[in-house]
């Protein structure tokens, strides 16, 4: 029988009094399915995506077992290792703890590159409960000796298909195999392609297996809409875009960091104040912008797919696909970053002919046809490529130009010194 509220799941009161503060009442289904078997002890492999309450899902059972569990922190030596992809989720989930923990004693650390270590070691030397990491500065830390995982009692892997497209599995086997055998192991994966698969299998032991397929539910949540429209025309019509009375705080996600750049800097031009987000961004700078667009300092933030994972801002109105993504689940998550708690949001992708393969697998994916907005300047029912050239057969060079009265010749013909071809077998000279 599926709980209907947390008190349900036999949480300790401390955790139900900071979850009824942040007025959550009903378990969403991840949290009603995860959170019984992992207060058990038991291993979970979980499918979920960002937006269907994943990180309290392992969040609320690691702090009721750290508070019914209790034992001293040694220094450099966490019971609990959550690994996650960028930086941002790594702060995020850390936020996320010290919320849901408000009314328990405990010490956690984030710990992430691009800043400075000094902070981070000084909290490991002091001996924590919680170590939330990005894969490179855990192994930065792990081999200058500040971290030893060998009482480690709790790992939760998140994010791992992300992982693996940033290219973290030589990271990832390091670390696993420093972990203790005895231990508890969670596996978190938005999508379940066999190379995820296998590194499941190679972590887990005899795991409750939970798989929440909100990708349908939650685009039909969401307006969309899909613009045809030539490559070259893609700046101007975000522009006009933006500049109309609908669009309010607004998320655009481009392919390439130089495109968000490019993007973000072509609408402060013009008069909208934006700002892009990425990885080649320091992390001092990636929080203040956050911090800037979460309090409305400017209307529009540019992000590529991995900074933006995590993210998770109350209030944006919009998501614009400037650029279509290569994988449709990429598309899924990126739209999922408006319509969130039950608000209404609007995703708008501007689709080019060099996109149409992309598009076509993202509407299969969500099982709908994304509705076509033909009521703007620049409609093109069959949009020209990016980039055409010339047809020919064969692939061979194509010669042929024009002269001045538009004729057609072959400039091989009029090079200097160059002869007339002889007429081959079938031809017969003069005709």
């Amino acid at each position: 029988m599926k709980p209907n509220t947390f008190a349900e799941l036999n949480l300790i009161e401390p955790l139900l009094k900071a979850i009824k503060e942040e007025n959550y009442t009903t378990p969403t289904p991840i949290q009603a399915a995860s959170i019984p078997p992992l207060i058990g002890g038991q291993d979970l492999l979980g499918c979920a995506q960002t937006g269907t309450g994943k990180t309290a899902a392992f969040a609320l059972p690691i702090l009721h077992r750290l508070e019914t569990k209790r034992r001293a922190s040694s220094p450099g030596a966490p019971r609990v290792l959550i690994l996650t992809p960028t930086r941002e989720l790594a702060a995020q989930i850390g936020e996320n703890f010290q919320t849901y923990g408000r009314h328990l004693k405990f010490r956690q650390v984030v710990i992430y590159g691009g800043v400075s270590q000094m902070s981070q070691v000084r909290m490991l030397n002091r001996g924590v409960h919680i170590a939330v990491a990005t894969p490179g500065r855990l192994l930065d830390l792990m081999e200058q000796g500040h971290v030893d995982l060998d009482q480690l009692d709790t790992f939760v892997l998140d994010e791992a298909d992300r992982m693996l497209d940033m290219g973290f599995l030589p990271d990832l086997k390091r670390i696993i195999a420093a972990l203790p055998e005895d231990r508890q192991s969670l596996f978190f994966s938005a999508t379940m392609s066999p190379e995820v698969r296998t590194l499941a299998e190679s972590l887990l032991k005899d795991p409750v297996k939970v798989e929440i397929s909100p990708e349908v539910k939650t685009v039909e949540k969401i307006e969309q809409r899909v613009l045809y429209v030539q490559h070259a025309d893609k700046a101007t019509l975000l522009e006009q875009l933006l500049k109309g009375d609908v669009m309010g705080r607004s998320l655009i996600f481009t392919k390439t960091k130089r495109g968000a750049d490019k993007v973000a800097k072509n609408l402060n031009r013009s008069g909208i104040r934006s700002d892009a987000i990425h990885g080649d961004k320091s992390q001092n700078a990636r929080n203040r912008i956050l911090s800037d667009f979460r309090t409305g300092r400017f209307q529009v933030l540019v992000a590529t797919d991995v900074a933006a994972r995590g993210i998770d801002i109350d209030g944006i109105t919009h998501v614009v696909n400037y650029d279509i993504p290569h994988e449709p689940e990429s598309y899924v998550h990126r739209i999922g970053r408006t319509g969130r708690a039950g608000a209404e949001g609007v995703a708008l992708s501007l689709c080019d002919s060099s996109e149409r393969h992309d598009l076509r697998a993202i509407e299969k994916l969500i099982r709908m046809t994304i509705v076509i907005e033909k009521d703007h300047p620049f409609h093109a029912d069959r949009p020209m490529p990016r980039e055409s050239k010339p047809a020919n057969r064969g692939g061979r060079p194509d010669y042929r130009k024009r002269s001045k009265n538009g004729e057609a010749y072959d400039r091989r013909k009029t090079a200097k010194g160059s002869k007339p071809k002889r007429p081959g077998k079938r031809q017969t000279a003069g005709v």
